[in-house]
């Protein structure tokens, strides 16, 4: 719906304010939005417009803006609901219009909403709301006397406590609907509540997966996110059972205050409303309180749990390509073998094979003939090993092989296959190799993550990339909608060479839907590599709008025209050429060294006065033409490359490893060091000082020097610290 001048304004301030920016930025930003410009566009190519805002920031004001549009829709209907009942008063209309949050807009309609039959409606069809309002006005005559008159037989009120009760259900419902009273309940509810867990009579749980919370309370606004989706995964398996402990006598005590005001011993109706106060709160507000307070923590549990399956998965697609390597993927497995696939640098697929090193063929010898001889026919320079089933089996026997190898070094790297399998099962991967079986599939993933990560995990659904925690206990839509933004800016944020990238992989680029990159394959497929960006609006379907969003993420590294070879936007080569021939250089010298020193020499801000090219946009051409084929992954650090193995028995208290973080989780990291088991880095161990959050000290595929703190090999668990032991001498 549409938003008037003074409307838009104020919401726009109000997202100022939340976000800590200018209005300037949140109106350039949602009047760019609102003209179909993707978020990864906007990022790059308007800065001038937005202030220099990046993605996730621009993606904030996107949220709260969606949330506002909504919010005042609702608004409008409810001014609307209520109008048409005759009963909104200026009063009520200005508070509505005021509300910031949909659930004060909720508590304020609340009263003229539609009920279904409830105690309160039997009462006023029994005539009984002109009692309630006589005992609401505190009055100083019996109220026994007073009921007397409503007594009637053809109503159904057979007595005066049939008269008073009635009157009393009333006075409570109205209670329950004042929004004050529930905005006070609410708070005090949240602020001094218990939530209670404990195990309910009778229920299984023959692992004790719930077993810390059978006899469980913590304050409500202390509980920690990973323990509320727990706790609700306990409850949903009928194993615990859940309530909110409030300060019931405060709360009721604060009610009855408030109906009473100073005459509380002025009224014989005060036993009456104090009753009334106390029904009103337990029967009707509490429960309905102890549902929202639970929805709250559930819902602020869900966004963490999405916050960090979105920055590992961030983390994970951002880790370094293994560029310009042949690599044998190995998928193992013990009784049907570990499938190999050796694909060439390009991700070319060159070898098929099986071989049966682990139980129950243990044919090791065979294993290693057949491995040696692929590494020497095709020039490995890789192993990549899948971490699931059998996967330290395989390993030691690689490891054990490769030192076979003579004249050069071979490496091998465990990589995460979580959703390997998925995607050998697809539809895609079908498409991709129709010769090949599941397991053969999924080895060639296993090998072409390591050599880029990006391009293959873009395949796979990112809920299955196995990077998170409690994924399937919080919205599966927000999830989707979370982690599809994720992998948006990473892809776009990397860039993508049009002539080589996948239909997966293209429809992450800005603007492009996953017909138009399927249009763009097809017509590569039959015309042949792009020669120039130009040639992308032949492509069906992709007009001027679409080429406009794309076209600077698209990137043709032997193009005709050297500034498609970079990032710089189409729309931009006019100040590029400019750029190049105030310092007497060509689009041809771009890369060269002698055009890197004149451009690293420039001043900006001289230069972008001189040409009239804002100060951002001329930042970002010279970056591109100093480094044309910059690849943001290429500055993380590579995987650590293994040549030997780990047993958990040869690890010692306070031995020194280097581990990779292979997952990132609210209480702590699970580190690689080489074992069977990822060992846990518990938060209190990241570091000397306060860590609020694992995600502030550590990331997923950072290589971590960690020092081993506890072993338990009966249960192969393995507790690591990060905090350098106090007594030297302990490194192994």
């Amino acid at each position: 719906m549409s938003l008037s001048a003074e409307d838009r304004m104020r919401y726009i301030k109000r997202i100022a304010k939340e976000l800590g920016l200018s209005e300037r930025q949140v109106h350039n930003v949602i009047e760019l939005l609102e003209n179909d410009n993707t978020i990864p566009f906007i990022a790059r190519y308007r800065k001038e417009m937005t202030g220099g805002l990046n993605e996730v920031e621009i993606n904030a004001i996107h949220e709260k803006w969606t949330y506002a549009v909504h919010l005042h829709a609702r608004k409008e209907e409810v001014l609307r609901l209520i109008g048409e009942q005759g009963r909104l008063s200026p009063e009520l209309e200005q508070a509505i219009r005021n509300a910031d949050k949909r659930q004060d807009v909720e508590d304020l309609y609340l009263p003229y909403k539609q009920k279904r039959r409830t105690r309160a409606t039997v009462a006023k069809e029994k005539g009984l709301e002109p009692l309630a309002d006589w005992l609401w006005r505190l009055p100083t005559a019996s109220p026994e006397a007073e009921a007397k008159k409503y007594v009637s037989e053809e109503k159904g009120v057979a007595t005066p406590e049939e008269a008073l009760q009635g009157a009393c259900d009333i006075i409570a419902e109205r209670l329950s609907d004042d929004a004050d009273i529930r905005k006070h309940v609410r708070a005090v509810t949240f602020d001094k509540g218990v939530l209670v867990a404990e195990k309910k009579k009778d229920a299984e749980d023959e692992r004790g997966v719930y077993e810390m919370y059978y006899q469980f309370e913590e304050k409500v606004n202390r509980i920690v996110p990973h323990r509320v989706l727990a706790i609700n995964r306990g409850e949903s398996a009928g194993v615990l059972k859940v309530s909110v402990r409030a300060p019931e006598d405060e709360i009721i005590g604060w009610i009855a205050r408030r109906l009473l005001g100073n005459k509380a011993g002025q009224t014989p109706a005060v036993t009456l409303l104090t009753g009334a106060a106390r029904d009103g709160y337990k029967r009707l507000i509490a429960p309905a309180i102890e549902r929202e307070i639970r929805q709250r923590l559930t819902e602020t549990a869900e966004a963490q749990a999405i916050r960090v399956f979105s920055e590992n998965l961030k983390q994970l697609l951002m880790q370094p390509p293994m560029k310009n390597k042949t690599v044998l993927g190995i998928d193992p497995a013990y009784r049907t073998g570990c499938k190999l696939a050796v694909v060439d640098e390009t991700g070319k697929v060159l070898h098929i094979d099986v071989v049966y090193p682990t139980p129950p063929h243990n044919d090791v010898e065979g294993a290693r003939k057949k491995v040696l001889d692929l590494i020497a026919r095709y020039g490995i320079d890789m192993i990549a090993i899948g971490n699931g089933t059998a996967s330290r089996e395989t390993e030691r026997f690689v490891a054990d092989t490769i030192r076979e190898v003579e004249g050069r070094s071979v490496y091998y790297v465990i990589v995460n296959e979580a959703g390997a399998s998925v995607y050998s099962a697809s539809e895609l991967a079908r498409e991709e190799f129709p010769n090949l079986a599941t397991e053969e599939r999924s080895a060639v993933s296993i090998a072409r993550r390591l050599q880029d990560p990006l391009a293959e995990l873009v395949k796979i659904d990112p809920k299955s990339v196995g990077v998170g925690q409690y994924q399937h206990d919080v919205s599966q839509k927000e999830l989707s909608e979370s982690l599809r933004f994720v992998v948006e800016t990473v892809v776009n944020r990397v860039g993508v060479n049009v002539n080589t990238a996948s239909v997966a992989l293209l429809q992450y680029v800005a603007g492009l839907t996953k017909t138009i990159a399927k249009n763009i394959v097809k017509r590569r497929d039959e015309n042949g590599r792009y020669k120039n960006r130009k040639e992308l609006l032949a492509v069906p379907r992709l007009g001027e709008k679409t080429f406009e969003q794309c076209a600077g993420f698209l990137i043709i590294p032997d193009a005709e025209n050297p500034f498609d070879r970079t990032p710089i936007h189409p729309e931009s080569y006019g100040d590029a050429e400019a750029l190049l021939r105030l310092i007497d250089a060509a689009p041809e010298d771009i890369g060269a060294e002698e055009l890197k020193k004149k451009l690293t020499a420039l001043d900006i801000k001289a230069v972008s006065r001189k040409l009239g090219i804002g100060e951002p946009t001329l930042k970002d051409i010279v970056d591109a033409l100093i480094r044309p084929g910059r690849d943001p992954r290429d500055e993380v650090p590579k995987p650590l490359l293994r040549t030997d193995v780990l047993d958990i028995t040869d690890l010692r208290e306070g031995m020194r490893l280097e581990g990779t973080v292979r997952n990132v989780v609210d209480f702590g990291a699970f580190v690689d060091i080489g074992v069977k088991e990822d060992g846990l880095v518990h938060i209190s161990k990241l570091a000397s000082e306060y860590v609020r959050h694992p995600l502030d000290v550590v990331h997923i595929g950072q290589i971590v020097t960690v020092w081993v703190d506890g072993v338990d090999v009966k249960k192969g668990r393995i507790s690591l610290t990060m905090i350098p032991p106090e007594t030297k001498g302990q490194d192994s």
